[in-house]
């Protein structure tokens, strides 16, 4: 139904912008582009696997307790392979996969506000600085985001058009595949000198993204399983040991968080109630409770 989850695309953006104060400039490879033309083409081979017929659509299910987990609430989010960042000549591959489940709510629900870009910046603020609609079609998306973590010492954003199209398995079963179409980097973002660099030029915070989201609608909600594929240049040696611990927590952690605010979102815009996470008289009532995130050994069916 959608694969560019775009807490995904958030994830990404805000723990790859980290590396921000220790890049210099890079221009994209051709051999990095193959490697990584090559390694979605396996993710979306993955996908389809769970699509056939008498395999499990969610990989969770395959996860003794896991739906359990997910629907007591917790967000369970992890390396979809061990060797995660994978080298690809002078890039690095980035595959993180997170999954939960959102109470009380029905796919329409969750639909209605993944699809409303406009509001981007307010379901995932503070890092979505931009968000607007290029064209939508019943089963596709088109649009345009500026993000950028403000944390970051380096005003550095990232100007991105996506393309999402959403497959209708049957009612209660979707997917997406969501990639982005053009990344450009902003320098000196929110000053006199910002100015945008040419495509496959620049930092290389994020040179491609690439999505997979599945949902599925039972056991009283929606459970949403997404797979956020990125890739960024690769990291100098003198920064390795360093960085790469950041870059996995700070994944994790964002993409939990993306999850959150997606489900918040869902249950102030459809003003439903979930006993169990939170009290609302009315959405503008709504208290949100954090869930727990749970680090778990799930991964995609052949991921680890």
């Amino acid at each position: 139904m959608k694969k560019n989850f775009t807490t995904a695309m958030n994830s990404f953006v805000i723990a790859v912008l980290l590396l921000a104060p220790v890049i210099r400039a890079a221009e994209l490879k051709p051999e990095a582009v193959q490697r990584w033309n090559e390694y979605v083409a396996m993710v979306d081979e993955r996908n389809q696997a769970h699509l056939a017929r008498g395999n499990s659509f969610l990989a969770s299910d395959d996860f003794p307790g896991q739906m359990t987990k997910l629907h007591d609430g917790e967000i369970i989010v992890t390396p979809a392979d061990k060797r995660i960042p994978l080298k690809a000549c002078s890039g690095l591959i980035h595959d993180w996969v997170g999954a939960a489940f959102i109470p009380n709510a029905t796919i329409a629900d969750v639909l209605s506000i993944i699809r409303n870009h406009e509001r981007y910046v307010e379901f995932y603020q503070p890092n979505v600085v931009m968000s607007r609609t290029l064209r939508k079609t019943e089963l596709e998306d088109h649009f345009s985001m500026i993000m950028m973590n403000k944390t970051v010492v380096a005003k550095t954003a990232l100007d991105a058009d996506y393309k999402t199209t959403y497959v209708a398995v049957d009612e209660h079963r979707w997917y997406s595949i969501s990639e982005s179409t053009r990344i450009q980097e902003i320098a000196e973002y929110g000053t006199p000198a910002q100015h945008i660099l040419p495509e496959n030029r620049g930092t290389g915070l994020i040179w491609r993204l690439h999505t997979v989201t599945r949902f599925e609608e039972k056991d009283g909600g929606v459970y949403i399983e997404l797979e956020a594929v990125a890739l960024s240049r690769d990291i100098p040696n003198a920064f390795r040991w360093m960085v790469e611990p950041i870059v996995r927590r700070v994944s994790r952690s964002s993409l939990a968080t993306s999850l959150q605010k997606t489900e918040s979102a869902v249950f102030a815009g459809s003003r439903i109630v979930s006993q169990d996470r939170r009290t609302c008289v009315t959405a503008k009532d709504c208290q949100y409770k954090t869930a727990p995130v749970a680090n778990s050994e799930f991964a995609l069916a052949g991921g680890n």
